[in-house]
């Protein structure tokens, strides 16, 4: 590629935008020319409006360095600045749902890391290896709002990608999967920064974190579901029951899976084919050599004691779903321990690679 796509982060100085910052520099397709965040920092040099609160752990890139930072609320001042944005927004769901469409509107593409519209019906919930042919919504989306460039993407919450994949290998090779019950171990860095309190954290385990578990049961449901209509139609299965919990990890969510197959006992994968499926995983991003797409998205591990957040979560750049503890279950069919990088494949990386798949399937060609 002969000229970079310039691109703006919205939210840049809160701790998911910073890893956008970070995870941009040096990428082959894309560079950040715009920033925005609240009218606190509006104004300010960006290394200014982030002094004594960077968190990645390394300079901030000399690009972006000297970037002024602009008011996220206004979305005309990324008029000619950036092609499109990512959004790490920190505000509430309704302020967030109308600022977005308000950039989509002025003609500006919005790659989205917050919630607010993984519910909309025609906004797709990408995992670029599941769901890619959901982008076939977005047409029906600027046709609805009348919007001529302008759209709205976003990726699901991090938790699901210990486990999505594995599912829908699964499904894709012909083993529906009817039920499942999943108890994730969340690290802190999902509570954003400064997250959960250490002295909550410290020797101890949180057994409740606010709306994951409805996240967890219900948005791999819209991700499996089909394009009608103009709509998202959810998938009716698989039920998910969940137990979500905050652990004293940094990075690195894991899940703790038990599913059940929607089939005859003598239909049913044994677990070497199980492993087979998985191993030989791989879907669009791959096909297409996206920059930031793993080789390898699923990896399992035969070790007793694997996967482990420590060891485990920088597996293919902390873009795989690491796989161990493969056996039989007592009560459904099969259970498995799963882990993947929660700051990266679920967040900001995630989010890169979805603008990535938009920009290979040709919808940032006219901008």
């Amino acid at each position: 590629m002969s000229e970079k796509i310039k691109v703006g982060v919205l939210g840049a100085t809160g701790m998911v935008g910073q890893r956008y910052i970070k995870l941009l520099e040096n990428h082959p397709w894309f560079e950040v020319s715009y920033v925005a965040a609240s009218p606190r920092s509006a104004g300010k040099p960006y290394c200014e409006a982030v002094k004594n609160r960077w968190l990645i752990g390394a300079e901030i890139p000399e690009g972006v360095r000297n970037l002024i930072v602009e008011d996220a609320n206004d979305e005309t001042k990324a008029l000619g600045k950036c092609k499109f944005v990512f959004s790490a927004l920190e505000m509430g769901k309704d302020e967030i749902k109308a600022l977005e469409a308000a950039y989509a509107k002025e003609g500006i593409p919005v790659v989205s890391n917050a919630s607010a519209n993984r519910w909309t019906e025609d906004v797709p919930m990408l995992v670029p290896e599941i769901n890619y042919s959901h982008l076939d919504v977005i047409a029906e989306q600027k046709k609805h709002h009348g919007w001529d460039k302008g759209f709205i993407a976003v990726k699901p919450n991090c938790s699901l990608q210990t486990y999505m994949m594995p599912l829908h290998a699964l499904i894709q090779a012909g083993y529906p999967v009817k039920r499942m019950i999943v108890t994730t171990l969340q690290a802190t860095s999902g509570a954003g920064y400064p997250g959960v309190p250490s002295f909550d954290m410290i020797d101890n385990i949180v057994p409740f974190i606010g709306g994951e578990e409805e996240k967890t049961e219900k948005e791999c449901l819209k991700i499996l579901g089909t394009v009608k209509d103009g709509k998202i139609e959810n998938a009716s299965l698989p039920l998910v029951s969940s137990t979500c919990t905050r652990v004293p990890v940094i990075d690195g969510h894991t899940a703790c899976v038990s599913l059940e197959f929607d089939l005859p006992e003598d239909k049913k994968p044994s677990l070497e084919e199980i492993e087979k499926i998985w191993t030989s995983y791989k879907s669009i991003p791959q096909e297409l050599n996206l920059p930031s797409a793993p080789e390898h998205p699923i990896v399992v591990r035969h070790e007793e004691n694997r996967p482990q957040p420590r060891r485990d979560r920088e597996t293919e750049k902390g873009m795989a779903c690491v796989i161990g503890r493969l056996r039989p279950c007592n009560v459904f069919d099969v259970k498995f321990v799963a882990l993947s990088h929660n700051t990266k494949r679920g967040a900001a990386l995630g989010g890169i690679l979805n603008a990535e798949l938009l920009k290979a399937k040709g919808f940032f060609d006219n901008l």
